[in-house]
């Protein structure tokens, strides 16, 4: 499957002392890049939480291979593997601008309703989407 990608530059307020970009701010271009391929097949996040639905990080695994430095661009990609039940399992990567791999993480977000914090199975109208999305996915393989 071919996943979404994203370019993004790296801001120096996102950099630490020694001229990388800080280790938790992969994270936050990580749920960038997640709601970014949301909004593109669709499921605009803004929406889901107006509807009741929020969609917690549960699970990551994350490897840091090489440093990210203020003004690289980078290049994220972010690939759907699998939603069922009341999650929805990511891969990542992010490459530099010499297409060198950088970072890769699993992340794993789950569906909760907002009301009460428990869980509950994804919502029809987002599982159509991704289900669409996965199979078109195939098609152009």
């Amino acid at each position: 499957m071919r996943p979404h990608q994203m370019i993004i530059k790296v801001i120096y307020a996102d950099t630490d002392q020694m001229g990388f970009m800080h280790h938790s701010n992969y994270l936050k271009y990580y749920e960038m890049a997640r709601w970014e391929l949301f909004r593109k097949i669709g499921i605009p996040y803004k929406e889901i939480e107006e509807k009741g639905t929020i969609f917690p990080v549960i699970d990551m695994k994350i490897s840091y291979l090489k440093p990210a430095y203020y003004d690289d661009k980078i290049m994220i990609q972010t690939l759907i593997v699998k939603a069922t039940g009341a999650r929805i399992l990511f891969n990542c990567k992010m490459y530099n601008q010499n297409e060198i791999l950088i970072n890769e993480a699993t992340i794993a977000i789950a569906s909760v309703r907002k009301s009460n914090n428990k869980p509950v199975l994804l919502p029809p109208e987002i599982k159509y989407s991704i289900d669409t999305f996965l199979k078109k996915q195939l098609v152009y393989e």
